[in-house]
């Protein structure tokens, strides 16, 4: 299963190719693409997925005999890095180097001396309009240098980086055509070419070693893998519809079109209860009879620094899922989302932590609590342990990816409705 993983992040560079990567998978499988913008015929007894961006995509299984729920899981494709602006290179008499932003909080000494690849998408003349083509280099070619110790005597010390200046990756020696070179992977012209999202990104693949996984990305395409192979692999008919949410930009905010705090999720189930011919009080008694998983990964203990963790919530690669606690409901589990999702687990068979952040370290937060901004329904928080989060290359146990596909797959096999508000029955 990590090989898989493995792959799945090879061919997810991007948002823009993790969502292409996940269409494809999906398409294998026998779902039907619909489009926002016609309009929607669906069946029962079939499968189907929408985009949004290029970036988001949303699956569902339309169940034969109707539905009183939806069961779903949400993750994000996005991953922070350098973006390349439209003006790309900067160049003088000796040296190209490309010029970039952050895009999300990355670590960022991980990225120095590290072979880095050019990926994303472009949009391109064509004889009626624009349309989207998807890039990737592939083979190294960047470097963002580190000063030698010889001229900066306090590296070791302790470093801030000025991304405008420490963080502009080297292309080349005096000889730039990363435009031309992009056009040529897309196989259009360089003047076709009217702009492009792409990105630097670390092409290093995952490894197994000693009972871990090491890969780039894997905040949050090891969540992603997970929760698309359960959902497909669940086979169980139950009185819900299964609903896979892979979402952009959440290491920005997710304040976008395409973000966890878009429509995008409120607009589809209700295309869906619109073609379904579902009135709006059953669509209403189905969202309450509805559960969302948002799957982000979780801080493992430090082996080197056990002093940022909680002591009562320390959680480690290889025990299982985590399950993600936050007072100030950055994290939306609570009482009633954390006893059904532990059930799962149980019945499952696969082990669970708990995590909360110390009460005098602010933490992050997720698509959980964002995304039911937009549908309000019981939702919980998790994900897998992992060291080193916003590295250019992260690290978690070889173990919690079959426990997070384990228990999502019993997830979407079973449906939960609420007899009373905090009465809540399996099927």
């Amino acid at each position: 299963m990590n090989k898989e993983l493995f792959d799945f992040i090879k061919c997810s560079p991007t948002p823009f190719h993790a969502v292409k990567n996940v269409e494809e998978t999906l398409e294998k499988a026998g779902f039907i693409p619909l489009c926002e913008s016609k309009k929607w015929k669906l069946e029962k007894g079939k499968n189907y997925y929408v985009t949004r961006n290029g970036s988001s995509v949303i699956a569902f299984k339309v169940p034969k005999d109707g539905f009183c729920g939806f069961m779903m899981t949400a993750s994000h494709c996005d991953s922070p890095t350098f973006k390349i602006k439209e003006n790309q290179e900067l160049a003088d008499k000796h040296y190209v180097r490309l010029s970039t932003e952050k895009y999300g909080g990355m670590l960022c000494s991980t990225w120095l001396d590290r072979p880095l690849s050019v990926a994303g998408r472009i949009m391109v003349k064509t004889e009626k309009g624009v349309s989207m083509r998807l890039v990737d280099l592939k083979k190294p070619c960047a470097v963002i240098p580190n000063v030698a110790i010889h001229m900066n005597r306090n590296a070791n010390d302790g470093v801030s980086y000025n991304p405008a200046v420490d963080m502009l990756p080297l292309y080349s020696d005096g000889e730039g055509g990363l435009r031309r070179r992009i056009a040529e992977n897309a196989g259009v012209e360089e003047s076709d070419i009217l702009a492009t999202d792409i990105i630097v990104y670390n092409p290093q693949e995952g490894t197994e070693w000693n009972g871990f996984i090491s890969a780039p990305r894997l905040d949050d395409l090891q969540c992603a893998f997970s929760a698309l192979t359960a959902f497909i692999s669940a086979e169980k008919n139950t009185s819900s519809m299964p609903v896979y949410c892979l979402f952009d930009n959440e290491e920005v905010g997710s304040q976008t079109k395409q973000g966890a705090a878009s429509t995008f999720l409120a607009d589809t189930l209700d295309r869906i209860r619109e073609a379904l011919g579902m009135g709006f009080e059953d669509y209403h008694r189905a969202v309450a009879n509805s559960f969302l998983v948002s799957c982000d990964n979780a801080h493992a203990v430090h082996p080197n620094h056990p002093e940022f963790m909680d002591k009562n919530h320390a959680v480690y690669m290889n025990s299982g899922i985590v399950i993600k606690y936050n007072a100030n409901q950055k994290y939306t589990s609570d009482a009633v989302s954390v006893a059904i999702f532990r059930t799962i687990c149980e019945k499952a068979g696969v082990p669970f932590q708990y995590y909360a952040n110390r009460a005098d370290m602010a933490g992050g937060s997720t698509l959980g609590n964002i995304a039911n901004t937009q549908v309000s329904l019981n939702t919980v928080d998790i994900g897998l342990p992992q060291l080193a989060m916003h590295s250019a290359y992260e690290t978690a146990g070889a173990k919690d990816t079959e426990y997070m596909v384990s228990a999502l797959k019993l997830f979407y096999e079973h449906s939960i409705s609420m007899k009373s508000d905090g009465e809540y029955f399996f099927e």
